[in-house]
């Protein structure tokens, strides 16, 4: 192996550790390519640990949509806070993650209306 390629190799280990998958893919959108994913705090860095795998598309609008959430509040139960941030986020990712499915789902089906026109005698 050249160096070129070694220390590509090296960079896409280290992603995929950072990724903490070796076959990680973005929770949103499907996206695969290790060298456009990052992980996403669900609550936010000030609330919770928890992360998940997002392209670097789909962790901007999400990251964007945690801006609109109540902030962090030091003087608020620090459990019950984070788990509604961690909601909130969820509920940031699966709205987004549905916009994606309709938005696949209608161009399916515009897809198969053309097939079944070209099939028409």
């Amino acid at each position: 192996m050249d160096k070129k390629k070694l220390a590509r190799e090296v960079r896409k280990q280290r992603r995929l550790e950072v990724l903490a998958s070796n076959l990680p893919s973005c929770g949103t959108c499907g996206e695969t390519d290790w060298r456009c994913l990052e992980r996403h705090h669900v609550a936010g860095r000030k609330h919770d640990d928890i992360t998940v795998c997002e392209c670097r598309n789909c962790h901007s609008r999400a990251s964007d949509d945690q801006k609109d959430h109540p902030p962090h509040d030091p003087g608020a139960d620090a459990e019950l806070s984070g788990i509604g941030h961690f909601l909130l986020g969820l509920g940031d990712l699966h709205r987004l993650a549905g916009e994606k499915l309709a938005a696949s789902g209608a161009i399916l089906i515009k897809r198969g209306a053309s097939k079944d026109e070209e099939q028409i005698p």
